[in-house]
């Protein structure tokens, strides 16, 4: 019996002293102010993609995807970046300004990560990386079937298979080991932007 009012005599200052002070997550809302803060866009919805094409933009050494006539959706390019041959990607719809994401792309019984950006595009932000044309990563974009790209908040964009990304990669590839870099095929009409 002694030891049960040792204990609560203890217990008891104790739980006293723990209800005076909130938990530190709520002291740390209460001194930011949630109102305050701006969150993140409200999650857009994913584009009907079942007329979608790739097409070779105007812009050398770059393909586009997108519904004929509209806003394309999704760019590659073979660019040289500080390491050689790179592909630069490109999700074009509305980023969060500095915001940083990962683009899943997931088909031909590949998975795939890249890390995006949010870089200013005029008065538009957008969701852009590059990888190394060499990185295995891009083998899920040159299958022969569909894939689905991600970007959280951005919505799912289903691509529909097309030999255009295969072969920019491939010539990308090339050359970055210093080959002569081979043309790619001639493709549906070129963006109209």
């Amino acid at each position: 019996m002694r030891s049960i009012t040792v204990t609560l005599l203890v217990a008891i200052p104790m739980l006293g002293l723990a209800s005076c002070k909130p938990p530190a997550a709520d002291d740390y809302v209460a001194r930011v102010g949630l109102e305050a803060q701006s969150g993140p866009s409200e999650p857009q919805l994913s584009p009907d993609t079942e007329d979608a094409q790739w097409v070779v933009s105007r812009e050398p050494g770059r393909i586009i995807y997108g519904n004929p006539g509209e806003t394309p959706l999704l760019a590659l390019a073979c660019v040289e970046g500080t390491g050689g041959a790179e592909i630069a990607y490109e999700r074009i719809v509305a980023a969060d300004p500095d915001a940083k994401a990962i683009l899943a792309l997931i088909g031909n019984s590949h998975i795939t990560r890249l890390f995006v950006d949010a870089e200013k595009t005029g008065d538009d932000w957008r969701w852009r990386g590059a990888t190394r044309a060499d990185d295995p990563a891009l083998e899920v974009l040159t299958g022969p079937r569909q894939v689905e790209a991600t970007v959280p908040g951005a919505g799912s964009v289903i691509l529909n298979s097309s030999s255009l990304p295969r072969e920019l990669i491939n010539r990308c590839r090339a050359q970055g080991r210093g080959q002569p870099p081979e043309t790619i095929a001639a493709a549906p009409p070129a963006d109209p932007a």
